[in-house]
């Protein structure tokens, strides 16, 4: 599932505290959901470099939420064992991800998702268990 680009990233990056806008990040997790594509984007516009939020499950149902600006190369980072905060944790799988076209505001998601009313916030809608 992928979130971000167009329309959508810009009505995130209006709103930097997740925590004090719940109904914002419902709409953002409703959309991933439904399959709410990459963007609106004219023909022949360059798209911007994109940075992902994504969620793993880790051995013992533990997560581990991370970002990063390359996501395929960070997952064979984390299968390989290059990760020191998952190399004791393989095999990891991946649960879901976001795509920003805004670096802070991946940095912000990441930051409100390992929080306390984030967590809760992922069981409430079955992103984790």
């Amino acid at each position: 599932m992928v979130v971000g680009g167009g329309l959508l990233n810009r009505y995130i990056a209006r709103y930097h505290g997740f925590e004090s806008h719940p109904l914002r990040l419902r709409l953002v997790v409703a959309l991933a959901k439904t399959g709410f594509a990459q963007s609106t984007r004219c023909f022949g516009e360059t798209s911007p470099p994109m940075n992902y939020v994504y969620i793993l499950k880790c051995k013992e149902n533990k997560t581990y939420i991370g970002c990063c600006d390359n996501l395929k190369d960070r997952m064979l980072r984390h299968q390989k064992g290059y990760v020191p905060a998952t190399k004791d944790r393989l095999p990891i799988k991946l649960i879901t991800y976001f795509a920003f076209s805004n670096k802070h505001v991946a940095f912000n998601f990441e930051k409100y998702l390992k929080s306390g009313s984030g967590r809760a916030f992922m069981k409430k809608h079955n992103i984790i268990d």
